[in-house]
């Protein structure tokens, strides 16, 4: 006998939260939904996994669906993804067959990647990951293999530098304002009404480089701001100098990047975000010592994943009842 029930994946659950975090009793009335924890890895594998189901909800950008992937599913009806915005989905390419992308509401996640951001600034400048490696095996004050490294620094009187100045850069440059930092930004888009507005000045990208004891990126992922951070610019950072990325890694070289932070300039970044995630096993980054890695948590909390998780069933609810919701491309 064919099963005609309708078959929902959810993608990558790396945390194994989905179905805890909202009611999906409705759903699975009506369909069978199928939970994949682990990333698929690459185009062909996640083809294959998701070819005989009607819809598939997105954690994020964590599986890529481009247009190769849309049109290899031949059962494919609708998608959701979590968040407001997505740049891993080709919405045009879905329309083209008609499917429906739905969006979620996105919580605090705003808040949440900045709060990050300071975590890793914080981590970075004083040293709390060497101190604490260090001391577990008993080297106190020396690093895990017992080196020392270096004094931890302290960010009052200093500059930070915030490339990028839109809802999450305005929250950084709070925290740093707050710490007694004097904040500046750059951007390509940045007047100085908008600086003066979130309380920091406006400077040439150059000088914010130079001079800045901790650079933050928090622009969004386009063609126009892709590799935007490149090796002129890391140069020019100061040897005591930290860089962050919490936003996205297409923003930085990342060669250049490792290739900067061998020869000493900046002197340290703090990531959150890869050009691979997860993140291989030999990639170069993951050799130097000046580098405080998390793994992409910029969104990752209680509050965030309940607004996904209870809008991924609503959307689905939705689309189950032939009146889909909060679509991106719609035609």
């Amino acid at each position: 006998m064919t099963n005609t029930r309708l078959r929902i994946a959810v993608c990558d659950d790396y945390e194994r939260a989905a179905l805890a975090g909202a009611d999906w009793s409705a759903i699975r009335e009506r369909a069978d939904v199928v939970v994949f924890e682990q990333p698929f890895g690459d185009v062909e594998r996640t083809i294959d996994a998701l070819r005989d189901f009607d819809a598939v909800c997105l954690m994020r950008e964590r599986t890529p669906f481009p247009a190769t992937v849309i049109g290899a599913l031949p059962n494919l009806k609708f998608i959701v993804f979590t968040g407001e915005r997505n740049a891993a989905v080709d919405h045009d390419a879905a329309a083209r067959r008609g499917i429906p992308v739905s969006f979620t509401p996105g919580g605090p996640s705003k808040a949440s990647t900045a709060e990050l951001t300071w975590a890793l600034i914080l981590a970075a400048t004083k040293r709390v990951v060497q101190a604490d490696g260090g001391t577990r095996a008993g080297h106190w004050r020396l690093d895990a293999q017992g080196r020392r490294y270096a004094l931890p620094a302290n960010l009052e009187g200093q500059r930070l530098g915030l490339v990028g100045l839109g809802q999450i850069g305005a929250r950084v440059a709070r925290v740093g304002r707050a710490f007694g930092m004097d904040v500046v930004a750059w951007s390509q888009n940045l007047d100085d009404a908008r600086a003066a507005e979130v309380g920091v000045r406006r400077v040439p990208k150059q000088e914010l480089f130079e001079t800045s004891a901790a650079v933050s990126l928090h622009l969004v992922l386009s063609a126009r701001t892709r590799g935007i951070v490149g090796a002129a610019d890391l140069a020019r950072m100061r040897p005591d100098a930290v860089i962050v990325n919490t936003s996205r890694s297409g923003l930085m070289d990342e060669r250049a990047l490792a290739a900067a932070l061998a020869a000493g300039r900046p002197g340290w970044a703090a990531l959150d975000v890869f050009d691979t995630e997860p993140v291989p096993a030999g990639h170069p980054l993951l050799a130097l010592p000046n580098v405080t890695i998390s793994p992409h948590l910029g969104y990752v909390n209680g509050q965030v994943f309940s607004a996904f998780h209870h809008g991924i069933v609503d959307a689905l609810a939705a689309w189950l009842d032939g009146a889909p919701i909060r679509l991106v491309n719609a035609r």
